[in-house]
């Protein structure tokens, strides 16, 4: 099975580290927090999903996230 292409930026990983107080990042690090996220913002996806569903809606709305996050 071929590794899964990451949807979001590893500078994007370094900004949020930085912007956290890390003076340095190693790439494993970016690619460890990446992963990390994307697995979560996939769960919160799936809540939100179900709860948009439950409301008799297709669309993801912001008080959907809310929601799936709690």
């Amino acid at each position: 099975m071929a590794p899964r292409k990451a949807i979001l930026p590893a500078a994007a990983m370094e900004k949020l580290l930085k912007k956290a107080g890390a003076e340095r990042v190693a790439d494993d690090g970016k690619e460890k927090l990446r992963e990390v996220l994307e697995e979560y913002a996939q769960v919160i996806g799936e809540k939100a999903l179900r709860l948009a569903h439950h409301a008799g809606r297709k669309t993801i709305k912001s008080s959907d996230i809310r929601e799936a996050v709690k």
